[in-house]
């Protein structure tokens, strides 16, 4: 088994049970056992059109016995049951699942670069994560310092931190 961790979001339709749901299709195969997950927290659109609205944010860990490039088809196939449409560039989605890391695997695959290129300037990853995981690291750098010092930590929303349900894993 290999621990991955995984950033999920959505800012259109019912982003909560988007966000629950897809947690719980991501582990219903026996390759893929949920480990932890973080608190749900609101945040503003990075990059993208104007206009969109915020994201509900998460981070789960998981171990796997799939492959990164099987485990980044697997949250595709997620995705595209939660009716993600990849129509513009970091545009408004049902639901957005990326790999931030698998294991210590270092990566530049252009299906799959590893850990995730963008991942160590977002909050929206970040910030969640470290509530997740207080001594997490990315690239030997601690999660927690890297998301106080995102550029987009300012729009991390505390009204929506809780987790999906009342112990903490999905509701």
């Amino acid at each position: 088994m290999t621990r991955a961790i995984l950033a999920l979001g959505s800012n259109l339709g019912e982003r909560r049970g988007t966000l629950s749901a897809a947690v719980g299709d991501l582990v219903d195969r026996p390759e893929v056992r949920l480990v932890d997950v973080s608190p749900v927290v609101s945040t503003k659109p990075v990059g993208g059109p104007e206009g969109q609205p915020d994201f509900l944010n998460m981070v789960i860990a998981v171990d796997t016995t799939l492959d990164p490039l099987e485990l980044l088809a697997h949250c595709q196939a997620v995705e595209r049951a939660h009716h993600r449409e990849r129509k513009v560039r970091w545009g408004a989605r049902t639901l957005d699942i990326d790999i931030i890391s698998y294991g210590d695997m270092r990566s530049q695959d252009p299906a799959l670069t590893l850990p995730h290129p963008r991942a160590a300037e977002r909050a929206f990853v970040l910030y969640p994560w470290a509530l997740m995981d207080p001594n997490a690291t990315l690239d030997g750098r601690p999660v927690a310092e890297l998301a106080v010092a995102a550029a987009d930590m300012p729009g991390i929303g505390h009204a929506e931190l809780e987790p999906l349900g009342g112990d903490g894993l999905p509701a």
